[in-house]
Parts: structure tokens; sequence; C-alpha cells
């Protein structure tokens, strides 16, 4: 039988896992949903690099691809290997220039060196690193979803972050973000579909939206 399904692979953010996306729901009858989880890097892996090994778990030709904060950079490296139907970035940047001051300045002062990311299984810490927010009333389900607390990981993705060099957005790129986020600034981000009172963990906390749009947005022809 030919698969007249639209498959849409879901990245979750850094330290995250695909458990943050359990509560997305799209037709079985018109889509097949597969979830994405990081790996290690090996030492001294680039960013693109990685972004051809992770292609390789994608076994569908013409899909979707949806990332969640970093994982928004990578599905949009990975689209440059790949041909897909639509990249969907959701609490993320499309262009090195939607990145905010902060994480400029750290590229050109190393700042984010200094950050204490041997604390990575302090989940309080983790949460602010990985969601912008602070997240003691909800630590438990912060730890679930944040279990990838390897050191080397972490700074890994925070120096491939700060040092994302993508002048100018994909082709057919989507951006979905919250007017609230504040790990990337709604003030810095340009052409977008905007959430409103979304923060950077609205894929978790404001899934019925997702649940809602998605579809046309998948659907929808000729984005850019």
């Amino acid at each position: 039988m030919p698969d007249n399904k639209i498959h849409v692979y879901l990245m979750p953010g850094m330290a995250a896992n695909s458990s943050i996306f359990d509560g997305i729901n799209l037709s079985k009858n018109l889509f097949e949903v597969h979830k994405l989880n990081w790996f290690l890097p090996k030492k001294g892996i680039s960013f693109e690099a990685y972004a051809k090994e992770m292609g390789k778990l994608i076994v569908h030709e013409n899909p979707v691809l949806l990332g969640v904060s970093f994982g928004g950079l990578l599905v949009q490296e990975i689209a440059k290997n790949i041909p897909t139907r639509k990249v969907i970035v959701v609490s993320s940047v499309k262009s090195r220039s939607e990145l905010p001051k902060r994480m400029i300045f750290a590229k050109y002062t190393k700042a984010h060196k200094l950050l204490p990311t041997g604390l990575v299984n302090n989940i309080e810490l983790l949460a602010k690193y990985a969601f912008g927010e602070s997240v003691n009333k909800r630590l438990e389900l912060y730890e679930k979803y944040l279990s990838v607390r390897d050191k080397y990981y972490i700074d890994w993705s925070i120096d491939k972050m700060v040092n994302w060099s993508q002048t100018k957005p994909l082709p057919n790129t989507v951006h979905i973000q919250g007017e609230l986020d504040a790990v990337f600034p709604m003030a810095n981000i340009k052409n977008c579909v905007s959430v409103k009172n979304g923060k950077h963990t609205m894929i978790i906390h404001r899934a019925k939206w997702f649940n809602e749009h998605l579809p046309t947005i998948i659907l929808e022809e000729g984005s850019s």
C-alpha cells in the first residue's frame, strides 16, 4: 500500500527529551509522528556533522521537521542535507540576527564558557538554561522533561547556539513564537506566527493551541 501520510519529525530543545511532545496529537489519518531524541555528541563534532548524523534517523521522504528552541536550529541544519516538505521552528530563531544580544555578546566574550554547567544535575539551574524560567513549582515535571544531563553535551549545545552562523531563514520555514518567550524575545523575531501569552515552554503548556493550528500550518502551501 502506498504511504500517503505526511511524516512529521519532532525534535526537542536543549537537554529535553521527546516527552515534551506528549500533548501533541495530530490526526493519524493524515500524519505520522516520529519523535527524535538527542544523542551525546562526539568530542569536537561540528553542528553540521551532528545534523548529518541526526538526519540518518529520518527515513521518510520529504518529511516535515519541527524543532523546539535549540532543536529548531538543529532541524534547520538537517534541512540543508535532505529535501523537506516544511521546516517548523518553535520558540527558536531562524537566523543569527534573531539571537538575543546576550548570546551575541557571549560569542565575542566567550562568557558562555564560564557558565556553571557542571551543575547539570541541579534541575532548577538546568531548567533556567533550557527553558529560561524558574521552575520550582513544577520541579518533578521538569525532572521528566530534562533528562539529557551530560556536561559535555550542555557545553557543546550552548557553544553551538551562540556561534550559529545562519544569516537568513531557509525557504519554506514557518516560525511559531510565544509573545512572552524569555529565551528568544519576540522583539528580535521577524515573520512569525505569534502565540498570545506563549512562553518558551509553550509546546508543553499550550499543546491545545498546537493541536488546533499545526495541521493547517503543515498543509498550507508556499510558506516561507
